[in-house]
């Protein structure tokens, strides 16, 4: 199949290897130095020396029938890409990234017949171009609203599976992970694990977040996050707390506060007035 990638941080660099390790002919999309380094490699490359050749483009093609266009920006930077989405003759165009919005206005923008959204269940990262991911094969697996594309991704090692509602899973889905993120990127700036104080207040803020993904008439959803959703605050502190003095979770919070914010900010935009505890730990 005919697959470009929109967006080649380590998500979609990691998508990029195993579906070109599959067999699939991949176009990377990239910019600036991701770009840069792709034009020389011709292929994603990883930390342990693999490689997997893929083609490399600045710009989506707007002529070529793709099979798939899989967007992995980040949801502040998807408005640059919509208007070439919009005009691609791509057969499905999948969005995945974390994002509180409702998904009406990208179904709109592509067209309803093509459009699918999905979430990825690998923790990724790229140093000076060389890939490091971890793909989850077990529980909360990347979760996809297309059961053709889970099955190619699966069948490429990326372990995938369908829900009907794709727009509760990812509030849900926000509400969980913004305190975490947000403690990891304070755990990482100061390379020490949050105050037992700090831990109750991002509890707080993810038991609001939680309120207002049922207020906005959403479903907690899948089953873990649900559970997740009825601990009692100290346990969630407690959990929180823990994390931040483990490394490999403090590592996660070098991607920087940008991510956690702009969540906080879409959740707040939702219910104006409603989410002082979420507002209290916007990095």
């Amino acid at each position: 199949m005919k697959i470009a990638i929109v967006g080649t941080g380590g998500i979609g660099s990691t998508f990029a290897l195993q579906l070109a390790r599959a067999g699939h002919e991949v176009t990377v999309v990239a910019r600036g130095k991701r770009l840069e380094q792709l034009q020389r490699d011709q292929a994603i490359v990883t930390a342990a020396g693999e490689r997997a050749a893929v083609r490399v483009s600045a710009a989506l093609d707007a002529t070529t029938a793709w099979d798939l266009a899989l967007v992995t920006v980040l949801a502040p930077q998807v408005d640059a890409v919509l208007p070439a989405l919009a005009g691609s003759s791509a057969k499905t165009v999948m969005f995945m990234f974390n994002t509180f919005e409702p998904l009406a206005r990208l179904r709109d923008a592509v067209g309803p017949a093509r459009f699918a959204f999905g979430f990825p269940a690998i923790l990724a990262s790229l140093d000076e171009g060389k890939l490091t991911s971890k793909i989850v094969t077990r529980g909360l697996l990347t979760t996809v609203t297309d059961a053709a594309w889970a099955k190619v991704f699966t069948e490429a090692g990326i372990p995938a599976v369908v829900h009907p509602d794709m727009e509760s899973w990812l509030r849900a889905h926000a509400a969980a992970v913004v305190p975490v993120m947000v403690a990891t990127v304070t755990a990482h700036t100061r390379q020490a694990g949050v105050s037992w104080t700090e831990a109750m207040g991002l509890a707080r803020a993810m038991e609001e977040g939680f309120r207002l993904v049922r207020q906005l008439g959403n479903t907690i959803t899948p089953e873990p996050v649900a559970a997740l959703s009825r601990l009692p605050t100290p346990v969630l502190a407690t959990l929180l707390w823990t994390s931040t003095r483990i490394e490999a979770m403090r590592k996660l919070g070098a991607a920087g506060p940008g991510e956690p914010r702009a969540l906080i900010d879409a959740m707040a935009a939702a219910a104006p007035g409603q989410t002082p505890a979420l507002l209290a730990i916007r990095p």
